[in-house]
């Protein structure tokens, strides 16, 4: 008996022994959930040295990536990958807080400067208008990125008036050659946009009012408007889109911001001319963040990280890397942005500050005052059951893609198939039959 309550000790000591080893390692890891190409890889590969400069602790970064907001967010929900900071959209961070998932950001970095102050007054406020409860959003949410939803297009196929306009997405001149983002919220924004064109330009409603309407009128709106869309729609792409433009497959693409950069200096090199712009009916800006989850193992390093992402230089190398523009908004950003060899200025004194009313900047990078005002923050549904219903209805649109004629092909397809199986087997099995009939015979 006694031998039976030593071997238990020695279990339980060493299981304790165990998880404290398992403690301990895990404090030297940062495990990082982001985007797809959405960092530079020298920023990321530099932050433990600059980690260990600051605290004088090792850490070795763990990073996975995700396409799709919805399937980070079940990751995190499940609580199988215990990640330490996450960079979900403005929507996610809003239901993310509305369950209760995330930790506050402690912005207590000792003798390291605190570079979260460097973020755009405008991008905060914007943020903050997602306020609920007692909580500001800018305690758990870092702005990384943010940008615009709109219109890539070729210039030699499409002209500028075609692609400002959102009835050219549903024009049967483009059949099969529109893509658009495999994202429900922009698509359904957009149809509800376009459908609501004339009452917008009424004042009747806003972008806003439309883009976050997840009402059943709504809801049937923007499915009817989707569908009558589809007979144009060559693919609905996470990523590969931006190869499709550059290779001249696809004539204009619904997408980001930052993806239209990339695409364009892609297809400048092999002498395709490529340009955004941003639906005149209006469109959504947009933020992605960088947030703490509730779970998360390694709290002071996912802090000193998203400190680390707010320094003006970091924020420049990510921007150069990626195509994509950051919320710092330093002086420093702004000088290394102007080209002086554009044509247009724009006024992005609500991004950078007055002095910041009429600078040669990248429109598609900085869109322009006017640009901004036609565009609004996409919101969290927030009632789960509407939130079904709209995934419902985002389901019957992508999985509606066959017209009864290719139904009735497939299904004659697989009939014949089905037919010749059968044959092949009846007559194996009268092969079979005949085989064994003579060698009774023979015998």
């Amino acid at each position: 008996m006694k031998r039976i309550k030593y071997i238990l000790l020695l279990a339980v000591l060493f299981t304790l022994g165990a998880c404290q080893r398992s403690q301990e390692e895990r404090s030297r890891i940062l495990k990082i959930y982001n985007w797809a190409d959405y960092i530079d890889e020298d920023v990321l590969a530099e932050f433990p040295e600059w980690y260990k400069e600051q605290t004088g602790e090792e850490i070795e970064i763990i990073y996975q990536v995700f396409d799709i907001n919805e399937i980070m967010l079940t990751k995190i929900e499940r609580g199988h990958e215990d990640f330490d900071v996450v960079c979900p959209s403005e929507y996610i961070i809003e239901r993310m807080m509305r369950k209760d998932m995330l930790l506050p950001i402690n912005r207590d970095f000792g003798d390291t400067p605190d570079y979260i102050h460097n973020l755009a007054p405008y991008i905060q406020d914007e943020l903050n208008k997602m306020c609920m409860d007692e909580r500001k959003v800018t305690d758990y949410a870092v702005a990384y990125m943010w940008g615009t939803a709109g219109v890539l297009y070729n210039k030699a196929l499409v002209s500028e008036e075609e692609a400002i306009a959102c009835s050219s997405l549903w024009d049967p001149k483009f059949a099969n050659k529109i893509l658009m983002k495999d994202s429900y919220r922009d698509c359904y924004g957009l149809a509800i946009i376009y459908a609501n064109a004339d009452r917008l330009q009424k004042g009747e409603v806003t972008v806003e009012q439309l883009m976050n309407d997840n009402s059943a009128e709504a809801i049937a709106t923007a499915e009817e408007y989707l569908k009558k869309m589809k007979p144009n729609i060559a693919g609905w792409e996470a990523d590969f889109g931006k190869e499709m433009m550059t290779k001249g497959k696809a004539w204009m693409n619904f997408t980001w911001s930052g993806d239209a950069v990339w695409s364009i200096e892609e297809a400048d090199a092999v002498g395709v001319e490529l340009d955004y712009v941003v639906p005149q009916e209006g469109s959504n800006v947009w933020f992605d963040g960088w947030v703490i989850p509730k779970y998360a193992r390694n709290v002071k390093a996912a802090s000193y990280f998203i400190n680390y992402m707010c320094r003006p230089d970091i924020a420049l190398r990510n921007m150069d890397a990626i195509g994509y523009v950051s919320a710092v908004a330093t002086p420093e950003i702004l000088e290394a942005k102007i080209d002086s060899t554009l044509e247009n200025y724009s006024d992005l004194s609500y991004f950078f500050g007055p002095e910041a009313n009429g600078v040669q900047v990248d429109p598609v990078q900085y869109p322009d005052q006017k640009v901004i005002e036609r565009c609004a923050v996409i919101r969290d549904f927030g009632n789960k059951d509407d939130l079904e219903k709209v995934l419902e209805m985002w389901s019957r649109v992508k999985g509606d893609n066959l017209n009864t004629g290719i139904v009735l092909l497939i299904f004659a397809v697989f009939g014949a198939l089905f037919v010749w199986l059968v044959v092949n087997k009846v007559k194996k099995y009268r092969r079979s039959v005949h085989r064994k009939r003579r060698r009774r015979k023979l015998k």
